[in-house]
Parts: structure tokens; C-alpha cells; sequence
């Protein structure tokens, strides 16, 4: 037990910080090989913090755990949503840009439903992953075509600077994109090993496990630019990364992850996980419009409601945990 929490604490260490010089060296070499900084913003740098998530669930996916894949998805959907833009209004009140709330929080919303609907049948089938991975791609290339016609989202020209910024030599540029691979795949593999012993162990699903503990963890690059997001008094910057994140974890994670390893979702998954992944979603919809008389500002009050939202989803799935260790007669600590 105890090497298996070391597995997991070292695994999400040595994840963020080889997925943050994946995308370093990613972002270099497509500099180098004649991508233009505005593609490169959008696609590498823009999806690029949800590299954990993707590596996590297509390790989890082919270890046959796919339970921990749609665990880790949604979980870090509602950890990004309540727990970090929840942070960061309570923080400092966030403007909502106008970009966001007709462009990428509809299409968020739709996403969502879709992924609902995916589980009425109580399974996700190949298909189902095809289909989330073909409207992935949709999405992508919507996005890429608005880039080059010039209508890209303004948050993206962040991320353009930050290319233009921070040249790389191409030797350089590549050593950190197959450093940061290698130990992207060697600390996802790590941290699904710890996991699904600790779920084994205490008797629980490794769905609980991904929702919690690995969604957490896979979650802390979008933790880390909410808190720069923060000391660079650019608070609005981090609801682009999240929502990017968000559409990229329900589409192209769980897509990935049913491709690979067909799921049962059992009807638990539909009316407590999707159904507060939806909530937050919605309630960050709504904050956005103004709806509680904000004026498209989301305030220190309503992060401290997803932020509660948060804890008290968390603290049901903790319960469960420890109902289940009683149950086995294994201490947790």
C-alpha cells in the first residue's frame, strides 16, 4: 500500500512536469518546422495542459481499467471547473469575455449532452468513441479555420505571445519533446499502477479513484495557470484554458479511452458524476450571462458556491472510500 501512494505522488510530480516540457518542446519544434504561432496557440499550447489526462486514460484504457479513464475525464472537468475557477473568482472576480460565453461555453454545454446521451445505454461502446472523436475533430478544425480567418478567441494570443516569446533551439526544442514524451507515458503508467492498487486494495471502483485522486492530480496544470493567471491580473484567461481543457477531456480522452477498452457505465456514473459535471457547467454558463446579477463578472461569492459545490461532491466520493476500507477491514492510513 504504502509503495503504491509513492507510486501515485511521484506519478503526478514527474506528470506535470514532463507534460509541461512535452508541450514546451512541442510548441518549439512546430515553431521550427513552419507552424504559425496563432495554430500553434490554439492546438499545442491550448490542449496541451490536458496532455496528463489523455496519457493517464489511454494507459488506464489499455491496462484494462476503463473505469479509471472516465473517472480521471470527468472528474478533472468538475476539479477545474468548481474546485480551480472556483478558487480563483473567490481569489479575484473574473471577467467573463464575450468570445467565451458565445462560443466555447455553448459548445461545452453540447458536449456534455452528448456525453450524456452516450450514457443512457449504460456502456460506451467503440462507436460511441468514434463519434466523441470525430466531433473532436470537428471542434478542432472549426477552431483552426476561425484562427486563420482571423476570428480566433483573443485568449489564444496569449498563448501566441508566449510561442514568439520563448524562442528554442530546434536540438533543444526536440530533446524536451521526446524527454517530456518518454516520461509522460513512464509517470502515467506509474500513477495508474498506484491507483488501481489503492482501489483494489480498498475495495473500491477505479472509477472513484480517477475522480478523486487522479483527476486531481492530472488537474494541477490548470491549477498552476489559474494561479499565474492570478499574480498576472489576467484573471479571464483562465476560462479559456479551462474550457479547452473541458472540451478536449469529454471528447478526446473518453474517445480515446473507448476506442481503446469498451466501458460498462453503470447508472451511477449518469445521475451523480455527469450529472455534477453538467451542474457546474451550467452554473458557470450562468455566472457568465450574469444570471445572478453579476454583469458577466463572476463574483467571490459564487466561487465560494463552486467551491462548496466542489467539497461536498469530493467529500461524498471520500465517504464511499472509507465505507468501503471499513468494509474490508483496511486501514486507510
Amino acid at each position: 500500500m504504502l509503495l503504491a501512494l509513492l507510486a501515485i505522488i511521484t506519478g503526478l510530480i514527474l506528470l506535470v512536469w514532463s507534460a509541461d516540457r512535452f508541450v514546451d518542446g512541442a510548441a518549439a519544434t512546430a515553431t521550427h518546422l513552419g507552424m504559425s504561432p496563432l495554430l500553434i496557440g490554439m492546438v499545442v499550447i491550448g490542449f496541451g495542459t490536458s496532455a496528463p489526462e489523455l496519457a493517464v486514460s489511454a494507459i488506464a484504457a489499455t491496462d484494462g481499467n476503463p473505469g479509471l479513464a472516465l473517472g480521471n475525464a470527468y472528474g478533472s472537468n468538475i476539479t477545474n471547473i468548481a474546485l480551480i475557477v472556483g478558487l480563483v473568482a473567490l481569489v479575484s472576480p473574473i471577467d467573463v469575455h464575450s468570445q467565451i460565453l458565445r462560443k466555447e461555453l455553448p459548445i461545452l454545454i453540447g458536449i456534455t449532452l452528448l456525453a450524456g446521451w452516450q450514457l443512457l445505454d449504460g456502456e460506451l461502446t467503440r462507436l460511441d468513441g468514434w463519434v466523441l472523436l470525430a466531433v473532436f475533430a470537428v471542434v478542432m478544425g472549426w477552431s483552426i479555420f476561425q484562427g486563420i480567418r482571423g476570428k480566433a478567441d483573443p485568449l489564444g494570443g496569449e498563448a501566441e505571445a508566449e510561442v514568439t516569446a520563448h524562442p528554442m533551439p530546434l536540438p533543444r526544442a526536440i530533446m524536451w519533446l521526446v524527454v517530456g514524451l518518454v516520461l509522460l507515458l513512464i509517470s502515467s503508467r506509474m500513477l495508474v499502477w498506484g491507483a488501481v492498487y489503492v482501489a483494489q486494495t480498498l475495495g473500491v471502483s477505479d472509477l472513484i479513484i480517477g475522480l478523486t485522486i487522479v483527476a486531481i492530480g492530472t488537474s494541477l496544470p490548470e491549477l498552476a495557470a489559474g494561479i499565474a493567471s492570478v499574480r498576472k491580473k489576467e484573471h479571464d484567461l483562465i476560462l479559456g484554458n479551462i474550457l479547452g481543457s473541458g472540451i478536449f477531456n469529454t471528447l478526446a480522452v473518453v474517445g480515446i479511452a473507448a476506442t481503446i477498452e469498451p466501458m460498462a457505465a453503470e447508472s451511477v456514473v449518469l445521475y451523480r458524476d455527469w450529472s455534477v459535471m453538467m451542474a457546474v457547467t451550467v452554473a458557470l454558463f450562468l455566472m457568465g450571462y450574469g444570471a445572478f446579477g453579476s454583469r458577466r463578472v463572476i463574483l467571490r461569492w459564487e466561487g465560494a458556491v463552486l467551491m462548496a459545490a466542489y467539497i461536498g461532491y469530493t467529500g461524498y466520493l471520500a465517504s464511499t472510500v472509507v465505507s468501503a476500507a471499513r468494509a474490508t477491514g483496511v486501514p486507510i492510513l
